[in-house]
């Protein structure tokens, strides 16, 4: 945090640098070192200036640098800022003042951190202002950093946004994740079909982290497990024959809001625990040399490895083996430290809050170093298991739940399975107790699933050791206790509770919506980026004629900068006077992008057939990534683009229609996106999407949504009321029902806009060239075991997006709508989510 001292010395090297602006950036940096000689690269000063001056006098060493170069000096210099405070911090938390959480994390969005960073620390203008000295700007020095990619989507962005709001609440939690060397995957677009690049996000370095060498843990693997029993008569199991791999700790600043806490988030790498075989390189053979190398430090290489094939998931379980065993050995050993090996206090002073089921192996792996490494007895490791192990649950879909083969992890981590075994064990005791003489209980609880080759159900291991089981929405809650987990919740009812997610307000409009953060703070003051309740205090001025103008003014600004990037980024012309109808997210068939197609290739009909009248022109921006093996979401992508291709090369439509798909869409681009969208599209299969992020981030910047009833879009709708909300389509009950007898022809039949639109698509008016190459998507819309009931919600799709036209017209009303989304949107800050998992879970008495 800066100081007034620090405010001090900033002023008078402003002033003595005043008018130096050179692209010699070595001259600049020696002039503000002239006038503070006591600074070296050994002996810092105190500010960002002198820090900045320094790390390019004297770690540089040219005169010209490159954006790279100035970008790393700049991130290491507000790196530098937070050092004292970071020590500080780390200081007091191991002193175990409170309860210490620990969030476990495949995933981790971070995205870029500069400007996050620079707005926690309050240094937003002083960085601005230092950086003309040097010929340059902020909003440049930010588009040369890499996004942090390390994370597939929703899951990971909202674990960075806990992260900031756990900083900002002065809580006292670690984020461990994996340090992937490459990213979720760089997308490009050819020929409308999706491309992977590798993301190479470290290929310029990380200024942010700090390598913790002396942390590092070792993780086993394979081998097998021999049982010893000591004089007592107490059995003891021994782990040997192991292979083991080195997990190394880089950490990253993670600052709170101007109140000097800075947490950490520790990404563990893998390395081997020898470089190479020295001997077999000197007798020429460098492939097997290297080979131990290369294999260990295949597990942090990529996020998410496509598991399709049997090396995929035997990758993938060793990353989620790989995080959890080293994150626990490090909370071990930092308890170890301070209280001896009396873990009587460990569960007192220790939460591992497991964020969706792919951390859950860390239930036997506690067990294991309590009982091998540390000594301790079943009962009393598994009351200390127990007691301090919290699992959220992120999916409704039983595909996404972690299963994992027997053979394989018998064969990967026997120790494991043995110690799952005995829990499974005892676990059926309690279910046979429950439930007497009630075999088909017993079959669907057991953690180990039968028929065929066994698996273990990880989120039935994680339901069965955790002292609290949470949603992330309201219906995604009410449908695990009455679906997917009631037999557990039959069981343990007071386990299950509900944490609806949100988003950092600060990342998510202070920072990427600067000139609406700035409105808003000139009517309501600024105290609303830590308290987003304050925003209800926007109500007042709905009806102010020139508060609302400015309000109208800023949403074109923001669309005018939109419009820069669709161009550059898509080729595509879009126009802010425009409807910017906006789907970014994820591509998945639960997420209806196609049905979000459909409706474009509506309006696209209704233009050629010169239907324009009450017609809204909009422009329609879909972007996402599939997963690599997923071949029915690249097959809408494909389609997008098509489509997109078809209007947009049309000059009969594109005055009432354009379209583009965004390539590579990541955090940074959604930074730019959702100031300025109008339109949020929300549109998933009631009952499939678990929550939504997205959903929030648009709605706090002012966008009004369509959307079903479904996550989190129900508690929108309730905080903006339905009159602000344009709802459509089957709620949860009501997909259930349809698709009892669902036939998606027969309402084709009965649709015209419908029939019209599969007609366009099955006379190959998008793929002229491509003859057939969209027959898997068309059948899979007229096919009546369609689970993501795309035909059924088609009509009331259309009438709806009908209504938001003739809404989008009037334009004064629509702008006052946007107002009260903004001022609703309190409720989805991430601070009020972490507020109720620390009353209601990590603290609670």
């Amino acid at each position: 945090m800066t100081t007034a001292k620090d405010n001090a010395n900033v002023d008078n090297t402003n002033a003595s640098v005043s008018g130096r602006k050179s692209n010699n950036h070595m001259n600049v940096a020696a002039e503000i070192l002239a006038d503070h000689p006591n600074c070296s690269l050994s002996e810092p000063c105190d500010g960002l200036s002198i820090s900045l001056a320094r790390h390019i006098h004297y770690e540089l060493c040219r005169d010209e640098h490159d954006k790279h170069e100035l970008f790393n000096a700049l991130a290491l210099s507000v790196k530098e800022q937070m050092l004292e405070n970071w020590r500080q911090t780390r200081l007091k938390d191991n002193q175990y003042p409170q309860k210490q959480i620990a969030y476990l994390s495949l995933e981790f969005l971070m995205g870029r951190a500069l400007g996050n960073a620079l707005l926690s620390l309050d240094m937003t203008e002083e960085a601005q202002k230092i950086l003309t000295e040097y010929s340059t700007n902020l909003e440049d020095m930010e588009q040369v950093e890499h996004d942090a990619g390390l994370g597939n989507g929703g899951l990971g962005r909202l674990a960075a946004c806990f992260l900031d709001s756990c900083a900002s609440l002065d809580l006292p939690v670690t984020g461990y994740g994996i340090r992937y060397q490459y990213g979720m995957f760089v997308q490009k677009i050819i020929d409308g079909y999706q491309v992977e690049r590798p993301d190479r996000w470290l290929r310029n370095g990380n200024p942010w982290e700090v390598r913790i060498s002396n942390h590092s843990v070792s993780v086993p693997f394979y081998g097998h497990t021999e049982t010893h029993v000591n004089k007592p008569g107490n059995r003891h199991h021994v782990w040997v024959n192991t292979q083991n791999v080195l997990a190394i700790p880089y950490d990253m600043p993670i600052p709170g809001f101007k109140n000097k806490r800075i947490n950490t988030l520790r990404l563990w790498k893998a390395e081997a625990n020898d470089e190479f075989d020295l001997s077999e390189f000197n007798e020429g053979d460098y492939t097997e040399a290297v080979a131990t190398k290369n294999l260990a430090e295949q597990i942090t290489m990529v996020l998410y490895p496509n598991d399709a094939s049997v090396n995929g998931k035997e990758l993938r379980l060793k990353q989620q083996y790989f995080l959890s065993s080293a994150s626990l050995q490090d909370l071990l050993a930092r308890y170890v430290r301070k209280f001896g090996k009396d873990f009587s206090q460990f569960s007192t002073y220790n939460v591992m809050q497991l964020n969706d089921t792919h951390p859950s192996i860390a239930v036997p792996e506690l067990m294991r170093l309590l009982l091998d490494q540390y000594g301790l007895g079943w009962d009393e490791a598994w009351k200390i298991t127990t007691q301090c192990m919290a699992y959220t649950n992120h999916t409704l879909l039983p595909e996404a739940l972690e299963r994992w083969s027997v053979p394989m992890m018998k064969n990967m981590l026997p120790r494991i399975v043995e110690i799952i075994l005995e829990i499974n064990a005892r676990f059926l005791e309690v279910v046979a107790h429950k439930w007497p003489e009630d075999i088909q209980k017993l079959t669907e609880m057991s953690i180990i699933e039968e028929g065929g080759e066994q698996h273990i159900r990880m989120a039935y291991l994680a339901i069965v050791a955790s002292f609290s089981v949470n949603g992330v929405a309201g219906l995604h809650t009410q449908l695990l206790k009455e679906g997917l987990f009631n037999n557990f919740y039959q069981l343990w009812p007071n386990k299950f509770n509900n944490k609806t997610n949100g988003v950092t307000p600060r990342r998510w409009l202070a920072f990427c919506n600067p000139k609406l953060a700035s409105l808003i703070s000139r009517q309501l003051g600024d105290k609303w980026i830590n308290d987003l309740s304050l925003l209800t205090g926007l109500n007042a001025f709905i009806n102010d004629k020139a508060f609302v103008k400015d309000w109208a003014q800023i949403k074109y600004e923001n669309k005018q900068a939109l419009t820069k990037f669709v161009k550059q980024q898509c080729g595509v012309e879009f126009d802010p006077k425009m409807m910017f109808d906006v789907q970014v997210k994820r591509i998945h068939e639960y997420k209806r992008q196609l049905l979000n197609i459909l409706h474009v290739i509506h309006l696209y009909r209704r233009i050629l057939n010169g239907d324009t009248q009450n017609i809204a022109p909009r422009c329609v921006l879909i972007g996402g990534k599939a997963a690599p093996g997923y071949a029915m979401a690249k097959q809408i992508i494909k389609l997008a683009n098509n489509v997109a291709h078809m209007i947009n090369s049309d000059p009969k439509v594109t005055p009432y229609l354009r379209m583009a798909f965004l390539p590579n869409y990541n955090v940074s681009a959604m930074e730019k996106i959702c100031p300025g969208t109008d339109l949020s599209e929300q549109i998933s299969t009631a009952g499939k999407e678990a929550s939504g992020t997205g959903n929030m981030k648009f709605m706090m910047n002012g966008a009004l949504t369509i959307g079903t009833l479904d996550g989190a879009n129900i508690e929108m709708l309730e905080e903006v009321g339905k009159e602000n909300f344009f709802l459509f389509g089957l709620d949860a009950s009501q997909v259930s029902q349809t698709r009892i007898n669902y036939n998606p022809q027969q309402i084709i039949e009965q649709s015209k806009a419908l029939s019209g639109v599969m007609n366009m698509l099955k006379s190959g008016h998008f793929n002229l060239e491509e003859p057939g190459i969209f027959d898997h998507i068309i059948n899979s819309i007229v096919d009546p075991h369609d689970q993501w009931m795309t035909a059924a919600d088609f009509d009331s799709y259309c009438l709806t997006q009908d209504l938001v036209a003739k809404t989008y017209l009037d334009q004064d009303s629509w702008q006052q709508m946007s107002i009260k989304n903004t001022a609703a949107s309190g409720r989805f800050s991430s601070d009020n989510t972490i507020a109720g998992y620390r009353d209601e879970i990590w603290m609670k008495k």
